[in-house]
């Protein structure tokens, strides 16, 4: 993906990146040299930067102008130059402090997760919810209601509750109906779709019945990428010209559904950081996403992440995403991974 640069390449690089996110202006030889008292001249300064823009990772705006990252220059500074970094420890106490003091709750986590985020990037923020993967069966309730209709309540582990009518052939007494969930949620407890449908043709014809509609609604579940959603400091990108558009993406469901898809695989670890789009979404080519899961990964997990323009504080907001996360994770794995026995 990258060129392969010198060491003296990848100091004028991470320089001019550095600069140019701190003030937002172009800068050339001359001013690197004596800002950053360099041991080689000028000239020579000038000689990589025009080698590092026909590499692609610098830009001109014009011809007598500094020069300025491009999004291969950002990406070459994430991955390469970024190194390691911390919030100070004062700002993650507080966070820590906040996040301890927030009921048991997993949407207010979510909540304050997302402001918490907002404010520290002065970008905007999201934060979906949690989902098990694959979708497991928690227990079924069947309640007649009048002649032959029944109201199915499903449950599932994690919390999302599906109600459906289901017509039966017959009326059948409160008695039987309460006998069939009864048998169901013996046999299918913590049950993913394909568990359930290898059971199905055992059944007897009313405990199909239900089965289905069971079915239909773990495969509903398991087909969507994302739920409730929780969103902070879009004034932000509407303030801020080159990121308007960006606003799409925090509220157009089925936008943000293909952006987690492509970024956030089901095995996904760490931060992953997102830049210009990567020439795959054009609201998103002048701003940087930066996103994490958090939870168990592959069984009961979400997403935390910032959107900002691409000159952003990439070592603050992946720290930011980061200890977020890990603090989300901490909360998943306390309060829900043991009730949910996922974890084994």
């Amino acid at each position: 993906m990258f060129d392969s640069l010198t060491e003296r390449q990848e100091k004028i690089l991470g320089l001019v990146v550095r600069y140019y996110i701190e003030t937002g202006a172009p800068i050339g030889s001359s001013t690197l040299v004596k800002q950053h008292e360099l041991d080689v001249s000028s000239a020579t300064v000038r000689n990589e930067l025009s080698a590092l823009g026909e590499m692609g990772y610098l830009m001109q705006l014009h011809t007598s102008a500094g020069r300025i990252p491009s999004e291969l220059g950002y990406r070459y500074f994430v991955q390469k130059l970024l190194g390691e970094f911390l919030l100070p420890v004062d700002e993650r106490q507080m966070i820590r402090h906040q996040f301890h003091q927030a009921r048991l709750d997993m949407s207010q986590w979510m909540r304050l997760a997302a402001a918490i985020l907002a404010r520290t990037s002065h970008g905007a923020s999201f934060v979906t919810a949690p989902q098990i993967r694959p979708s497991r069966f928690k227990h079924v309730q069947l309640i007649s209601t009048q002649g032959r209709l029944v109201l199915m309540i499903l449950v599932l582990f994690g919390g999302e509750v599906n109600q459906q009518m289901l017509t039966l052939a017959e009326p059948l007494p409160q008695a039987q109906l309460s006998a069939a969930a009864e048998r169901l949620n013996g046999l299918f407890e913590n049950a993913t779709n394909d568990d359930i449908a290898a059971q199905v043709n055992q059944l007897n014809p009313l405990e199909q019945e239900i089965s289905r509609l069971v079915l239909e609604v773990l495969q509903h579940s398991d087909a969507q990428t994302i739920r409730d959603i929780y969103r902070d400091g879009l004034i932000n990108l509407i303030e801020d010209k080159g990121t308007r558009q960006a606003v799409r993406v925090l509220e157009e469901r089925t936008l943000m559904a293909n952006v987690l898809t492509e970024t956030q695989p089901p095995d996904a670890t760490g931060v992953q950081v997102v830049i210009g789009g990567e020439g795959r979404w054009e609201e998103l080519k002048d701003c940087t996403i930066i996103l994490s899961r958090y939870g168990a990964v592959e069984q009961f997990s979400g997403t935390v992440a910032v959107i900002g323009p691409t000159r952003m504080a990439y070592g603050r907001n992946v720290a930011a995403v980061r200890y977020v996360a890990d603090l989300m994770s901490g909360f998943v794995y306390q309060y829900y991974m043991e009730d949910l026995s996922l974890d084994s």
